[in-house]
């Protein structure tokens, strides 16, 4: 039987993830946007601090979660309630598309994550966040004691159906002729992992990590993945990310 204590703290603590704004994405946006598409916006918060930067844009949120319709409706220009897969063609083009906490829920999100890519205007800019999977806090079990546990948030999330590390997540979107430009990790903030990743001079840093948030855009004529001088993401919301 369901403890509804912890039940309803359960819900609780979603219902404030489907609130908080991402702000912690801002030093990979673009200059100027007209369009911005976020996928899986929640109630559209993240599209509601954007207007405060680019106040003459037009933002529009897909998300599959009918009980944020009205509080999405309420903070972002457009709101469609429905599958990306299902209505990205009806969706026009974009300067900036969203995609935070996403991809790791969706069966194939190399098909969804491609057929996006294509709602790029030129030089437009795409901005992904996966969890990593080889946080010591899933490693650590798995190599001492062959055990890893899904829970309702985070990185093994139960409802998460795909997971990355640094290489795969990147290949996400390569695969999708996409090519990443910049980007943060996110996580390292506890005094124990400030501590860790200083005792280890950073070889351990992509132990420490619990997101990837990258920036991308077409590939273009550019043929080789370059190397990505990961940053460290501002510590706004960065640790709550994972659904």
């Amino acid at each position: 039987m369901t403890n509804r204590r912890d039940g309803s703290a359960c819900d609780s603590e979603r219902t404030e993830y489907y609130r908080h704004s991402r702000e912690e994405i801002r030093s990979l946006l673009p200059d100027g946007a007209s369009r911005i598409l976020e996928v899986g916006p929640g109630g559209g918060y993240t599209l509601r601090w954007l207007r405060s930067i680019y106040p003459n844009v037009t933002t529009v949120g897909v998300e599959v979660n009918r009980e944020l319709k009205e509080e999405l409706e309420e903070n972002a220009d457009i709101a469609v309630i429905g599958n990306i897969d299902d209505c990205s063609s009806d969706l026009g083009q974009f300067d900036l598309v969203l995609l935070l906490d996403v991809l790791e829920h969706l069966p194939d999100p190399g098909r969804t994550l491609r057929s996006i890519s294509g709602l790029l205007t030129e030089g437009g800019r795409i901005i992904v966040s996966v969890p990593n999977v080889a946080h010591l806090s899933v490693a650590l079990p798995l190599l001492f004691r062959r055990k890893f546990t899904y829970r309702n948030s985070g990185i093994l999330d139960r409802t998460h159906l795909r997971f990355f590390v640094e290489g795969t997540a990147v290949e996400l979107l390569n695969d999708a002729d996409l090519i990443v430009t910049d980007g943060l990790v996110a996580g390292i903030e506890g005094p124990k992992s400030k501590l860790i990743d200083c005792l280890s001079l950073g070889v351990l840093r992509h132990h420490l990590v619990k997101q990837y948030i990258m920036a991308g855009q077409r590939r273009g004529d550019t043929s080789a993945q370059p190397k990505i001088g990961w940053r460290m993401a501002d510590s706004v919301c960065a640790t709550e990310g994972c659904r």
